[in-house]
């Protein structure tokens, strides 16, 4: 059963969207705390708050949210262009990802809230990279050896890079990794820049439906990235290469779970009623929060060995014991010097904890949890 406060949420987004104002009788018979508690879960109160106060309603929780949207947003655009202006300095070819593109589809600042900026950019030039983000006053988080993963920078009090190596890390996923080891022949080098460069709008909505996927199958995913497809799908739909879109979808296997996500998004945030099919992936969807949570990721990465004995066992011992290609990539220091792969274990559980907030024991009860319920 959906709670009725999602579709109280999709009614307010969408006039928001549309830039219609809202029933008054209905906004009145709202739970705001609920709201406010529903939309915080899934980085929705930007968008809420315009929607409201179209209606003549100033709750101060949504006010301060909206307003921090706003201010969050335009930071981040005058400290990205901050760095593509040093990257287009120093000939480093970048393509801005996600949220930094998705945000101008809106009809309004604030309305798609932003928690980082993803920018892909030449590996061979990691780093300097990591000299212009230092030299831009960013304190380096992480910085990764490998060819895939991503650099994680952040300069108080709200701006946090992912300065992304590749769009996609092997092992999780072969034909959605191989299929974007060769992004840079679909990229289309910008007008205004030398450097810089965007996707079609037939391939920016293919990488956020692989993207997408790749998080609904791991931790789970929320609200705001079916509002995304609502919105895009809606802005430019009549202009894509449909035929196009589907090839490129069948190519990963993503075929489904595109037509699916769309059409929840289509009926959810276009305000008709759901289908069965719908419904089983909102209820999912609702489980998850904007970015997952370590339940979902548990049962997820459990049932991919389909009804084969002894399955959580084998999770387990997958978590323990890494693929050498997951080592390669993650922890090269261990490949290079076998000697050391009996260490790995204690190694990855000493810096979950000290560096992740223990979410290896979390990750432990869920497994737990799960084991109970079979």
């Amino acid at each position: 059963m959906i709670p009725e406060m999602v579709f109280h949420i999709a009614y307010l987004a969408s006039c928001a969207i549309n830039d219609q104002i809202p029933d008054a009788e209905r906004v009145h018979q709202i739970n705001l705390t609920e709201l406010y508690r529903l939309s915080e879960r899934h980085l929705l109160t930007g968008i809420i708050a315009m929607a409201l106060e179209s209606a003549g309603v100033k709750e101060p929780a949504f006010t301060q949210a909206k307003g921090k949207a706003i201010r969050k947003v335009a930071a981040f655009d005058i400290e990205r262009e901050a760095v593509l202006h040093k990257l287009e300095e120093a000939k480093i070819w970048y393509m801005p990802l996600k949220g930094s593109v998705l945000k101008d589809i809106y009809p309004k600042i604030g309305m798609r809230q932003m928690a980082d900026n993803d920018i892909l950019y030449d590996v061979s030039r990691s780093e300097d990279v990591r000299t212009i983000m230092e030299s831009l006053g960013f304190e380096t988080i992480s910085f990764v050896t490998d060819q895939y993963h991503h650099d994680h920078y952040n300069k108080e009090p709200v701006c946090n890079f992912e300065m992304h190596r590749a769009l996609f890390v092997p092992g999780l996923n072969d034909k959605i990794f191989n299929y974007y080891q060769h992004i840079k022949d679909k990229m289309i080098p910008n007008s205004d820049s030398h450097y810089g460069y965007h996707l079609s709008d037939e391939d920016f909505y293919i990488y956020m439906i692989a993207h997408e996927y790749k998080h609904y199958t791991g931790s789970g995913t929320g609200l705001r990235s079916l509002l995304d497809t609502f919105v895009y799908v809606k802005g430019k739909s009549d202009s894509m290469d449909w035929q196009y879109i589907e090839s490129e979808l069948k190519k990963m296997d993503l075929q489904d779970f595109e037509e699916q996500n769309r059409i929840l998004a289509m009926h959810l945030f276009g305000l008709e009623e759901l289908s069965e099919a719908d419904e089983e992936m909102l209820e999912y969807m609702l489980s998850s929060g904007t970015y997952g949570t370590v339940k979902n990721r548990v049962k997820n990465s459990i049932e991919s060995y389909g009804d084969k004995p002894f399955r959580k066992i084998q999770y387990a011992f997958g978590r323990i014991f890494l693929p050498l290609k997951t080592v390669k990539t993650f922890y090269p220091v261990f490949y290079k010097f076998p000697i050391l792969l009996p260490l790995l274990p204690f190694y990855r559980i000493y810096r979950n904890i000290t560096k992740h907030g223990g979410a290896v024991l979390k990750e432990m009860k869920e497994l737990i949890a799960y084991k109970k319920k079979q």
